[in-house]
């Protein structure tokens, strides 16, 4: 059976086919798994969300999407490891619920988005941060989501947001030093 090109796939999914999605992992799984992974780079062995289950319920979410319009691969990719990270932060905020006296971390910016789900005040702090962020300017919220999570290129961060890879580099530029006010202004709040 010859595989489908992801755009056609995609342009499908547009179109309303609800079975071109099923069509569609298959060819991106490995890319979505990859993505996963990232998301979950040092986490203990026996953690619960593994790439495996996060690719799982990332699907889930997808086939439940009003809107599944999908400009290319790079853009899918980047609406997926959105989910993944909304996955996780919900995740982060459930275990932090069940642990009473749980408090607020200090942590850089380089230690959050190396963080991991067995750190949900790290995950939490960081999701809160990105979020003023996304109110402020949600398209650098996005660049960040696909860059520092999904582990989109610059140029695939380029293609999905219409702009140059030094327009990309400056405005993660831009966005990191938010991100470190946010979580220092988080810190010193407490």
């Amino acid at each position: 059976m010859e595989c489908e090109p992801i755009t056609a796939l995609l342009q499908q999914i547009a179109d309303g086919d609800q079975e071109a999605l099923n069509r569609l992992i298959p060819l991106v799984y490995g890319e979505l798994k990859r993505v996963a992974g990232g998301f979950l780079r040092g986490e203990r062995p026996a953690h619960t969300l593994q790439p495996t289950a996060l690719v799982h319920e990332a699907y889930a979410k997808l086939l439940h999407q009003d809107q599944r319009s999908y400009k290319n691969r790079a853009h899918f990719l980047a609406v997926a490891s959105s989910l993944m990270r909304q996955i996780l932060i919900d995740h982060a905020r459930a275990h932090r619920a069940s642990k009473r006296g749980s408090g607020q971390v200090k942590v850089s910016l380089d230690q959050a988005c190396a963080s991991a789900v067995d750190r949900p005040a790290v995950m939490i702090a960081l999701s809160d941060a990105l979020d003023a962020l996304e109110r402020q300017d949600r398209a650098k919220a996005r660049l960040v989501e696909m860059r520092y999570f999904g582990g989109l290129t610059l140029q695939e961060s380029a293609e999905v947001s219409g702009t140059s890879v030094e327009s990309v580099r400056h405005s993660l530029r831009v966005a990191q030093a938010f991100l470190h006010r946010e979580l220092a202004r988080q810190e010193d709040a407490k």
